[in-house]
């Protein structure tokens, strides 16, 4: 990282900027070009490890790029707002954001019920709410395994 100044390194603070964000991107090898995916995530935490819970469709470009390669690169952030700063002539963005690699796992079964409910059970709106346990054969559920995880903040 160039800005050491901004990199966070503390555990614990990482994970307060993931709590903060709403987005996770996973970019996936797809030949010359990455294809990158915003999705809403779920996330566990068990001592210094992370685990992100993302779902989608049985088939697509998604599954067919994960099931080729299970290897995935993701990025979050959070904006806050734009800073002036008339006696320098500059401008700055307060954010955080989190990068990383990561094992993507197709789940299956049990662990795909656990996936969703992580996913559901992350937000307010969903925490309490009682889904169709139908739907879960034909969604596809999503572990990230991470592998390396970075955080840098500004502001």
């Amino acid at each position: 990282m160039r800005r050491k100044d901004r990199e966070v390194t503390d555990f614990d603070s990482v994970v307060k900027i993931i709590n903060e964000c709403e987005i996770i991107r996973i970019g996936l090898s797809d030949g010359e070009f990455p294809y990158i995916v915003p999705m809403n995530f779920g996330y566990t935490v068990d001592g210094n490890r992370i685990n992100f819970y993302v779902h989608g469709a049985l088939e697509g470009r998604k599954m067919d790029l994960i099931k080729k390669n299970g290897k995935c690169s993701f990025e979050m952030d959070c904006c806050q707002n734009i800073r002036l700063i008339p006696e320098r002539k500059q401008a700055t963005i307060d954010y955080r954001s989190v990068m990383g690699t990561a094992d993507v796992n197709i789940l299956e079964d049990d662990e795909k019920k656990k996936g969703l409910d992580i996913l559901m059970n992350r937000y307010t709106e969903t925490r309490d709410f009682e889904y169709d346990s139908k739907v879960i054969p034909h969604t596809a559920v999503f572990r990230l395994d991470v592998i390396e995880i970075s955080a840098k903040k500004n502001g």
